[in-house]
């Protein structure tokens, strides 16, 4: 890895820097990454509105989209370094899966029709879409899904459940897999669909998870009618497309350096507060050690990520790289939420709704979230099964 910018990256680093510096609200400097408070999505989506603007002027809603559909057409290396930095500064992010998920599929497989009607609403803000994929048997092993949909017509008839749907309360559309040929093998038998979620037959049961947040959902098809022109590329292709991603920076360099904030937020508690009853700091003097390893750990996030975005801009398709990333970092933030609460003492497991909770709940609050953490996105078990036969050529069985 060459950790040093070329002249053109280290200019383009620099005008990230100098469009935070003028550009970015200072309602948002120093609310960090990532977010552990609780509160409506949908007031912070509208609170993103003066930022969303900024950022659609340079054309970094979706930075690394071709210039054609409102992207700014960023390198690999471009777009790691904006993000980077963006981190860094503790900019929010915008776009949700819309940029990052069913844009790029569009982009890629979606028809004009598709691509017009969708696209300039993702980039707007006005259209938030949540993901449809996971279901109560169908984790994963995601291809066993068993969501229905029948060809009727101009529409397809979806019967089902999903599961695990983040922000689907909030979403105007989900993109989702059905199952649209029960006799085909399980991977060769699904179409990817984009749903109205005002569509009658639909039903949303908020979830709530440990930390009193309701993140993710239920959702219900009862007999909902999709017409067939929101079928995305070929019937019972659904699977190959769900797969699909664009050749963009996608190394976590913003977990990582949220990490390190986060750690270096502990140490700046623990040595403001070693006095006054909330720091174990003192009659602890391990927890120097836990600190220092916790940092140390927050910047391996980081060479992990860089190994990745190198593999990128040399053309490879990081494999067992990625899930080493994934994995290293989701239990390094359990790690980190257990520093935290370890360090604030008893008060560490108030939550906001207390009046002694420390930095407003939030050693409590990131201590119950991240549990879910070594389980979304492809759980610990499953990365290690992927480093241990792709990386490290053991067998399957």
């Amino acid at each position: 890895m060459d950790f040093n910018d070329t002249p053109e990256e280290a200019e383009f680093r620099q005008s990230v820097r100098t469009f935070l510096k003028e550009e970015l609200p200072e309602r948002f400097k120093g609310v960090g990454y990532p977010f552990t408070g609780r509160g409506d999505m949908r007031s912070r989506f509208e609170e993103m509105k003066e930022w969303r603007e900024k950022l659609a002027v340079k054309g970094w809603i979706a930075a690394a989209w071709p210039k054609e559909y409102g992207g700014a057409g960023l390198s690999t290396m471009q777009q790691f370094i904006m993000n980077e930095e963006m981190a860094e500064n503790r900019a929010p992010q915008v776009g949700g899966m819309g940029v990052s998920m069913i844009g790029p599929t569009l982009i890629i497989h979606g028809d004009d029709e598709q691509k017009e009607e969708h696209l300039a609403r993702i980039l707007t803000g006005e259209v938030q879409w949540c993901q449809g994929f996971s279901e109560p048997g169908s984790g994963s092993d995601l291809a066993s899904l068993q969501t229905k949909a029948v060809r009727d017509g101009d529409d397809y008839v979806i019967n089902g459940q999903k599961i695990w749907t983040s922000g689907a309360q909030y979403a105007h559309w989900m993109f989702m897999l059905a199952r649209t040929d029960s006799e085909a093998p399980k991977h060769k038998g699904i179409s990817y669909f984009m749903l109205d979620m005002k569509s009658p037959g639909v039903t949303v049961k908020p979830l709530i998870n440990m930390a009193g947040n309701a993140m993710f959902n239920e959702v219900f098809f009862d007999n909902v009618r999709v017409p067939a022109k929101n079928l995305v590329g070929e019937e019972n292709r659904g699977w190959y497309i769900g797969t699909t991603t664009l050749d963009f920076e996608r190394s976590s360099i913003g977990s990582a350096v949220g990490q390190r904030l986060q750690v270096e937020n502990l140490i700046r508690f623990a040595t403001e507060h070693r006095n006054d009853g909330q720091s174990t700091l003192d009659d602890n003097p391990t927890l120097r050690y836990e600190l220092s390893e916790r940092l140390m750990e927050a910047l391996v996030a980081k060479m992990l990520s860089y190994r990745v975005v190198t593999m990128q801009a040399k053309g490879l398709v990081p494999n067992y790289e990625a899930s080493m990333t994934k994995l290293f970092s989701s239990e390094l933030s359990q790690r980190i939420a257990r520093t935290g609460v370890k360090m604030a003492g008893l008060y560490g497991q108030l939550l906001d709704d207390s009046e002694w909770a420390p930095k407003r709940g939030r050693f409590a609050a990131s201590y119950v979230q991240t549990i879910a953490s070594t389980i979304a996105g492809g759980t610990s078990e499953v990365q290690r099964g992927i480093i241990a036969t792709r990386g490290l050529g053991l067998p399957k069985n």
